[in-house]
């Protein structure tokens, strides 16, 4: 599966198949996920929902190569990156992945511009494109005023948007967000919502989202419901 191959418009993104994660806690195994088979489409906008522990973040790192599965494989645009050395998953991820995170893992002493520019300037990019990409994210996520302000200077939704902004700094095709919607309050969260089906309409992102927010079904295109490890309902967003 080493040949880049289902990645045009309409073709598979994301494949799993008979996905298995199993975790040991002390002399007990956890089944983590149990044989998930899945196959994403380019531009769609997905929420993998369920309780916790029905392994919708276990999935999710799986897909985003954060995590290897103990058995089935992960092919992403047509290259199985299940198998991969580290190195070599770690540059994929870098290179085509965007992730957020329900933390937004800013760095605080940086201000929003330099937060955007980080992953560009350790990709060296050069100057010029850097400044520009860094302010055209800014631009998408509406924060472009607040180029110059540190983290702890914007309210919780302007930090999740900026979090937005550096996931797409490079680019991705595919974004992972792990419970985006989680620290913020409905209002807020229905905001990232509408930014990420502008993403996908306007840039041609395809998302991937965990998320316990039944507001967000109105804002898919596809809703994976898990429980126990399991793909048991798919159904279509209101989107």
């Amino acid at each position: 599966m080493g040949e880049e191959q289902g990645t045009g418009d309409g073709q598979a993104l994301v494949r799993t198949v008979a996905l298995r994660r199993v975790y040991r806690v002390g002399s007990e195994e956890v089944q983590a996920l149990r044989g998930v088979d899945l196959e994403i489409r380019r531009g769609q906008f997905v929420a993998f929902k369920g309780r916790s522990g029905s392994g919708k973040t276990t999935l999710l790192n799986l897909i985003g190569g954060l995590d290897e599965p103990t058995s089935g494989q992960v092919i992403l645009f047509g290259k199985e990156i299940s198998g991969l050395p580290d190195a070599e998953r770690t540059r994929f991820r870098r290179d085509r992945l965007g992730f957020v995170f329900q933390s937004f893992s800013l760095l605080p002493t940086l201000s929003a511009y330099e937060n955007v520019e980080l992953p560009l300037r350790i990709a060296h990019v050069g100057a010029r494109e850097r400044h520009e990409r860094a302010m055209r994210c800014l631009t998408l996520v509406g924060l472009r005023r607040w180029a110059n302000h540190r983290p702890f200077e914007m309210s919780g939704g302007q930090q999740q948007r900026l979090s937005i902004a550096r996931a797409l700094a490079r680019r991705p095709e595919l974004l992972i967000a792990d419970e985006p919607t989680g620290e913020l309050d409905s209002e807020t969260g229905r905001h990232i919502m509408i930014l990420f089906q502008r993403l996908v309409r306007e840039e041609g992102v395809t998302i991937l989202m965990a998320s316990h927010d039944p507001t967000v079904d109105e804002y898919v295109s596809d809703i994976y419901r898990l429980s126990d490890g399991q793909i048991v309902e798919h159904v279509a967003g209101g989107a």
